[in-house]
């Protein structure tokens, strides 16, 4: 009997195998699932210089990128090829650098001049991704273009926002400390009541939010554009409230600093714009207050990951279209070749890569483009100028080569820098107005012009070499 019911047994168990191949179907359907793309969370700030937690500065408040910076690769010698909004951006954006971007001024689309390039979120619109902008990724005018499409470029994008807060409806409060310049480059500030949500950049964060939520199930490339820490800076009080203005450290000058830089490389004129101390503290401490306000947006995005299980597939671009002077050798804003201008954060986290590391590497924002296609298998259709960091992702102490090169114009003569991991080398209208050599691992300030010293004379030939090769003359 028992060899009976034995049988009976297995001849069940043959027949569910045929009636009911669940596993095994599972099984097989898994296996021909293709792998799910990556998501890309492309995060960018604008005017945002490295006065953040994560590089260094211990004094300003961005709990939110430092932990973004623990989620990945930080750059720590980032540069950006133009330290102005537009040719950054354009740059950035095409691949291209901008002696090919034609792009030296705020005015200009680059599609009058490069029509049918494939620019970044472009190549994943091709490849079905969904693409989608909130607030400033290409050029706009701050404050002015607020609201608007400034100069955006269509064909990248399947949507598109453009928020508008209380930060440029109530832009008749801003006190502007430097009242002969426009509030878009002027020493300006508003602490405003209300909250986050009513500013611009707390409406791109939350129009960002929704778009994520929404396209979850499918893959997107999602480009947030945060218009914080640009001037005039405007931000609720309580960012303000986080620096005493009489703690706020000023950046190190010394007596004749100037006297061997030259006359080409000043952007700021007068030194400070003739400011004192205690309005240059004023100055910096509205500064910093954007910062910690944008870095709070930033937090917002990163939670709205985890909320909607997308951080395990989304990789994160942070970056800044250029650096900042906030008061080096008298300088301010950007616009010059010294290292807070021509230098970025960028920061990169990949589902499963390296976390928390951080890379010494000579890289440029153009380098940006490549990494992205590579790490999502995609294929640009134009050459780039840039290269993967791919390599460096992986071990960010990797075998490099790569200098970064910046540029800019200063009327009508170009200003040319390139940097490698100790210096900086920079010569104005080719060297006939002048050029600049420091040695960051002695003089990480910039304080002493070593282009004329004979012991440095075999250093600048070969950087002088190495800088004709970053600017080829035009075919």
């Amino acid at each position: 009997m028992k060899k009976f019911a034995d049988i009976i047994t297995v001849a069940l168990g043959i027949l569910a195998l045929f009636l009911f191949p669940c596993s095994e179907i599972s099984a097989q359907q898994k296996a021909a699932e293709p792998k799910k793309k990556y998501n890309i969370l492309f995060i960018a700030a604008d005017d945002l210089n490295n006065d953040i937690g994560c590089y260094g500065n211990t004094f300003v408040k961005t709990p939110n990128i430092d932990r973004l910076a623990k989620m990945g690769v930080r750059f720590n010698r980032a540069y950006n090829q133009f330290p102005l909004c537009s040719p950054s951006r354009s740059s950035l954006l095409t691949g291209q650098r901008p002696d090919v971007t034609g792009i030296y001024e705020l005015q200009t689309h680059f599609r009058k001049n490069l029509p049918d390039v494939v620019t970044l979120p472009q190549l994943f619109k091709n490849n079905n991704y969904y693409s989608a902008r909130v607030g400033k990724i290409y050029h706009y005018g701050v404050p002015g273009q607020i609201g608007t499409d400034g100069l955006d470029d269509p064909i990248s994008w399947d949507h598109k926002v453009n928020p508008k807060g209380r930060d440029k409806t109530e832009e008749s409060l801003v006190k502007n400390m430097t009242a002969a310049r426009p509030l878009g480059s002027a020493l300006a500030y508003l602490a405003t009541e209300g909250t986050d949500d009513e500013h611009t950049d707390g409406m791109v964060a939350n129009e960002a939010i929704k778009i994520m939520e929404e396209k979850k199930s499918e893959p997107f490339f999602l480009a947030v554009g945060f218009y914080r820490p640009h001037s005039p800076y405007v931000a609720p009080k309580k960012y303000f409230d986080m620096y005493p203005v009489d703690k706020v450290p000023l950046p190190k000058e010394i007596a004749n600093d100037l006297d061997d830089v030259p006359e080409a490389a000043l952007f700021t004129k007068p030194a400070h714009w003739g400011l004192g101390e205690p309005e240059r503290r004023e100055a910096l401490r509205a500064y910093y207050a954007t910062i910690s306000f944008m870095d709070a947006q930033v937090g917002k995005l990163l939670d709205a990951l985890e909320k909607n299980k997308l951080a395990n597939n989304t990789i994160i671009v942070f970056w800044s279209d250029h650096g900042y002077n906030v008061g080096q050798h008298g300088q301010w804003m950007k616009q010059s070749l010294f290292e807070n201008s021509a230098r970025v954060p960028l920061i990169i986290s990949v589902p499963g890569g390296t976390k928390g590391k951080a890379s010494g590497r000579t890289v440029e924002l153009l380098d940006i483009y490549p990494t992205l296609a590579e790490l999502c298998g995609l294929a640009p259709p134009q050459k780039l100028q840039g290269k993967s960091l791919v390599p460096l992702l992986k071990d960010p102490e990797a075998a490099w080569d790569k200098p970064a090169y910046t540029q800019v114009r200063r009327n009508q003569i170009f200003g040319r820098s390139v940097r490698t991991e100790r210096f900086r080398y920079t010569e104005w209208d080719e060297g006939r107005a002048g050029a600049e050599l420091y040695d960051h691992q002695k003089d990480p300030d910039e304080f002493n012009n070593l282009a004329r010293e004979s012991s440095y004379a075999d250093t600048v030939s070969e950087l002088a070499i190495l800088l004709k090769k970053g600017f080829p003359p035009a075919e």
